[in-house]
């Protein structure tokens, strides 16, 4: 039997702020739906046939639909077929940790996933070793890399097939707990930030004179969000173990004043007192009292000083596809031809 394939697609990713106070896009439901369309694609050239997907009221699954009834008035069978969970579906971050569990349940081979920072973060908290495939529709992309969905479904396919050795189609992951009095709370994927403002409000961040420290996994100088402060100093890469620990304060005397990419197309000045790496299994009490913790770019959690916030980095907690390694691997060796690979001579 061919493997079984998870989708789950967030029908009201970068729908924040950020679309208005910056230049952030918003990609319409339609424009889910095809992106959905061209991954099933991918994973049916591969021998994939049955998808299990996340139902939803945005309208992605009945664009998906059409889709697929109108290739099969064509005579056409370019897709596989897809099964909608059985779930309630109340439009709420909770349809995407209950997907998660019933796609780990399913024993799914991997779950593709549409969204930003804060949906790839819902699904990893609840997918267990199930790996997931990204696909970056959010604000704020940090985490899933980006590229044409189409090879995003490609590399899934190939890898779930096992066409692809594990050792390279699957990567491990790093991600920071979030405790509060010795209690893990909250985990975030790509980074942790505490600023002053202690209400959650409209959740994205945007004012940098609230800044005050920030914990990365890695530190990319190519992303944007709270990340790219971070790797503008000191880049941190994703297969590294650890991260890096960055003290912010309000530009001014005694600060490193830093340009950097906070949202799409907003560029903000950050005063920068200190950084210092974050070793992997140490944790690490913030300097800040009292305020709101984000986490990975959305203020999730207020605090006091009556409570005891820790942070810990943890190594290869999840897994993810390897893209890029899976269509070197697949170009190196011809999988897609039907041909075997050159041998290539010894001198």
């Amino acid at each position: 039997m061919a493997p079984v394939v998870g989708i789950i697609a967030n029908p009201v990713s970068a729908r924040d702020i950020r679309r208005v106070v910056a230049n952030a896009a918003s990609l319409q439901i339609a424009d889910r739906a095809n992106i959905v369309l061209r991954v099933l694609a991918a994973l049916r050239s591969c021998g994939i046939t049955d998808v299990l997907m996340m139902p939803e009221h945005g309208g992605i699954g009945r664009h998906v639909t059409r889709g697929l009834m109108r290739a099969a008035a064509h005579g056409d069978a370019p897709y596989p077929a897809v099964h909608a969970l059985s779930m309630p579906v109340t439009g709420t971050v909770a349809d995407t940790h209950r997907a998660a569990a019933e796609l780990r349940r399913a024993d799914v081979a991997a779950i593709v996933v549409l969204g930003g920072d804060g949906t790839h973060r819902a699904v990893a908290a609840h997918c267990g070793d199930v790996p997931i495939a990204g696909i970056s529709t959010g604000t704020n992309n940090a985490f899933p890399e980006h590229r044409e969905p189409t090879v995003t479904g490609l590399a899934t396919g190939l890898a779930v097939t096992g066409r692809v050795p594990p050792h390279i189609a699957f990567t491990a992951n790093k991600r920071i707990d979030v405790a509060v009095d010795g209690r893990v709370e909250e985990i975030a994927l790509v980074d942790v930030a505490l600023v002053t403002e202690r209400y959650v409000g409209a959740r994205a961040l945007w004012k940098p004179e609230s800044f005050r420290e920030l914990f990365v996994t890695f530190a990319d100088p190519e992303t944007i969000g709270m990340s790219a402060i971070a790797g503008l100093l000191e880049p941190v890469d994703r297969s590294e173990s650890g991260g890096l620990m960055v003290r912010l304060a309000t530009p001014g005397a005694g600060t490193t004043v830093l340009t950097a990419p906070i949202a799409p197309g907003l560029m903000a000045k950050v005063g920068v007192t200190d950084w210092r790496r974050m070793p992997a299994g140490v944790p690490f009490v913030p300097e800040a009292k009292a305020g709101s913790i984000a986490l990975d770019g959305e203020r999730e959690i207020a605090f006091s000083a009556q409570d005891r916030v820790s942070l810990t980095l943890r190594d290869d907690v999840f897994r993810t596809v390897n893209v890029g390694g899976c269509m070197r691997h697949a170009a190196r060796n011809r999988l897609l031809t039907g041909a075997p690979a050159p041998v290539v001579a010894e001198l």
